[in-house]
């Protein structure tokens, strides 16, 4: 068996990088100079705040800063030239699905074909409610979203009649380069698997382990699976690992980055977030060095 050199994706560190424009020009363009073939970054409009909320699990709070990925991705188009723009994941089913289209679309044409949209479910059901979105139904929403968006991003007029659409002779314009933009889903879950294998053109996977173990094989399994039903080929459809500087393998990354790629990876991506970094400076140094130890 053949297997092909990784893609490389740096995750833009969105709660460490801090609020000055020139910090992340400084990020972008140095992740750009390495060689990265991706830079990825994580989405969410609302914090909560957790001073009434006693019980509060979730990986985020309110003191927790993110930039607005769609506006960041247009300022990142215009100081790169080559690099991938992957989304990883954009929480879906809470945005209005012509309104992300007609986004999307104008960053892909900004980038000249540079966009790749990750998508997910997401998981904060306060986000959810404060953006007048339901959060139940969500799972369903976002594979008739990924259809509409596609239609929009292919076709210059436009009729689409679904449960939570009605579209009547509308379009975008202009339209993206890429016919349609690249769709990833992000998640564990067996139902993101099986939407994975029907309708994505990739996965992405956060994961825990720093190494594949019985979960990952029985999760691509089931995307494999899922893929047949629908008359697709697993080699149709992208792999995506992000890997955590914090469980970084005291042999450093070598070995995990080709299990990856014997699992099926066709692209390895770096999260140097929480792991005790404490400038922009650190997070490219962790960058560097990650990059030359799987490219060696």
């Amino acid at each position: 068996m053949t297997i092909l050199k990784p893609k490389i994706g740096a995750v833009f560190p969105q709660t460490e990088i801090g609020n000055d424009p020139d910090g992340i020009n400084q990020y972008v363009t140095a992740v750009e100079s390495m060689g990265y073939d991706h830079i990825l970054i994580y989405d969410h409009v609302l914090g909560a705040s957790t001073a009434n909320r006693p019980n509060w699990k979730g990986a985020y709070r309110l003191e927790d800063s993110f930039h607005e990925v769609m506006v960041l991705f247009g300022y990142i188009s215009a100081i790169t030239t080559k690099i991938e723009l992957a989304t990883g994941i954009l929480v879906l089913p809470q945005r209005d699905t012509a309104l992300v289209a007609k986004q999307a679309a104008e960053l892909d044409i900004l980038s000249n074909g540079r966009l790749r949209l990750g998508v997910g479910i997401g998981w904060n059901d306060v986000e959810f409610e404060a953006l007048n979105s339901e959060f139940t139904n969500r799972g369903a929403r976002i594979e008739e979203q990924v259809s509409l968006l596609r239609e929009l991003w292919t076709n210059e007029l436009v009729t689409f009649k679904g449960k939570w659409h009605d579209l009547d002779d509308v379009g975008i314009n202009p339209l993206p380069p890429q016919s349609p933009i690249p769709i990833w889903f992000g998640g564990a879950a067996n139902a993101v698997m099986q939407r994975i294998g029907k309708m994505g053109d990739g996965w992405i996977y956060p994961g825990y382990s720093p190494f594949p173990d019985i979960q990952s094989k029985t999760m691509l399994d089931s995307i494999k699976n899922s893929a047949n039903q629908a008359n697709r080929s697993i080699s149709q459809i992208g792999i995506e690992k992000i890997l955590s500087e914090s469980e970084k393998p005291k042999e450093g990354w070598s070995d995990a980055g080709s299990l990856w790629m014997e699992y099926g990876a066709t692209h390895l991506s770096i999260n140097t977030m929480g792991a005790n970094l404490t400038s922009i400076n650190g997070h490219l140094d962790a960058l560097e060095s990650f990059i030359n130890e799987i490219i060696q």
